[in-house]
């Protein structure tokens, strides 16, 4: 039995809302990293997607090169990202999060997991529960890869930055 399409835009609509907020909570903690959201947001792709270069880096974030290359300068800058050759195209180089930058981004991590904790401590168990098994759909429904279903912008990597490596360690290698 198929959902009428005004229940399945209803549900979408509700579900666009609550990001939207739920994304404003956890952006709330965010400030703590002393990141520009750009740089954050560039950090995460290296951090949770693995080494790339400038123009898949670009392309993820949906700016343009030259942009997407100051972005990168500020981070090898805060000592967050370096460049290095490309072992694959000489003509090329990738930028990877350093060590610092994980650091950055997972404690960031902790911190958005945190201020969200808070927002569900006030849920019964059966609620929170039900939050559970709704984000699970909602992640089946993004076609959300298993080995990102624990990282932070995992599926948005998956969806978003295909060619990337699914670097759920962010250490740069092999999904783990």
């Amino acid at each position: 039995m198929s959902t009428p399409a005004s229940d399945v835009r209803a549900a979408a609509d509700r579900l666009h809302s609550a990001a939207i907020h739920l994304l404003r909570t956890a952006r709330r903690v965010d400030d703590e990293t002393g990141l520009t959201a750009a740089r954050l947001s560039a950090l995460s792709v290296l951090v949770f997607g693995g080494p790339t270069t400038v123009g898949r880096l670009a392309r993820a974030e949906q700016v343009s090169a030259p942009t997407m290359s100051r972005l990168v300068r500020a981070l090898e800058r805060d000592g967050l990202a370096a460049r290095a050759a490309n072992a694959e195209d000489a003509r090329s180089v990738v930028v990877r999060a350093t060590s610092e930058g994980r650091r950055l981004l997972h404690a960031g991590r902790e911190r958005r997991i945190s201020e969200l904790a808070g927002v569900l401590e006030s849920l019964s168990p059966e609620e929170i529960d039900l939050v559970g098994q709704a984000a699970a759909l909602v992640q089946r429904a993004l076609r959300w890869p298993p080995s990102a279903g624990s990282t932070y912008a995992g599926a948005t990597a998956e969806r978003r930055w295909s060619g990337l490596s699914d670097d759920s360690t962010g250490s740069g290698g092999t999904s783990g």
